[in-house]
């Protein structure tokens, strides 16, 4: 029987959109042994973009639909997480990188095949229990569920799928996480004078679940020193920020307050 007559192929395309990718794991569970999964890339019905990764063969694949697909088709809690997350919603103007990286947040490491799909980007993995205690299940992209606080879908594409990414609250935290050994303090605080319409009413559950004393003192000193006025209604009674001195620059300025050093040029323009 000729694949493109095959039943399978014909349920295949109702399971499996087009643009989306699947793994084996996925094809087993709903019935397509490696035989058959071998039968159609053959027939060229499916293609294979790195080994025991599976999509129709129509257009190439990009880092938005391999989101997508961790997402909706393969389950994982991953959300598009700090820079990633700023650049999209247009609030990391002065971020810059010479090699395109989408940085992916959540408990779990996601498919080692991630690090060799074709997308154009190199996928970078934060574990996101490190920053804050809970990790929501809710990330899956196209539930009709309203999403948390901390989360916004980001509609993509002609089908307008969508994906789950950071909030800006969410994701300027998870900036200050790379600080200062993956990112500027000089870039991020270009980013900070930018986030006026912050929203306290979210930055306040973060800021108190947030487990690491480092990026919440930088949190309240960049907000300060921008004197951006939704800090006046964020409770910092509320809010652990630690003991004891974070030494974030060597040969930099001390900041008494926040009991942190900083680079000597930025506490110089305060």
């Amino acid at each position: 029987m000729a694949v493109q007559s095959d039943k399978n192929v014909n349920r295949l395309n109702r399971l499996l959109p087009e643009g989306l990718v699947v793994d084996a794991a996925w094809m087993t569970r709903h019935g397509y042994s490696t035989s058959l999964r071998n039968q159609y890339v053959k027939s060229g019905w499916l293609k294979q973009p790195v080994a025991r990764v599976y999509k129709r063969p129509r257009g190439p694949l990009n880092w938005q639909q391999t989101v997508i697909s961790l997402q909706t088709m393969l389950g994982h809690k991953l959300i598009v997480g700090g820079r990633s997350a700023l650049e999209v919603q247009g609030l990391a103007h002065y971020l810059t990188r010479r090699r395109k990286e989408i940085h992916l947040y959540g408990p779990k490491r996601p498919p080692s095949w991630l690090e060799k799909v074709p997308a154009g980007v190199r996928f970078v993995y934060h574990n996101s229990e490190r920053l804050f205690r809970h990790c929501t299940d809710r990330v899956r992209a196209g539930r009709k569920t309203a999403l948390p606080p901390d989360l916004v879908a980001e509609a993509w594409g002609q089908w307008d799928w969508s994906y789950t990414l950071s909030s800006p609250e969410r994701a300027i935290l998870e900036l200050l996480d790379e600080l200062p050994d993956r990112e500027s303090f000089h870039q991020v605080d270009k980013i900070f004078e930018g986030l006026a319409n912050l929203s306290p009413r979210r930055l306040q559950p973060l800021l108190e679940e947030c487990r690491n004393v480092k990026v919440k003192r930088l949190f309240f000193y960049f907000a300060e020193r921008h004197r951006h006025a939704w800090l006046r209604r964020i409770d910092r009674s509320a809010i652990d920020l630690g003991k004891g001195k974070r030494m974030l620059v060597r040969g930099g300025t001390y900041n008494a307050k926040w009991q942190i050093t900083v680079p000597k040029d930025l506490d110089a323009d305060s």
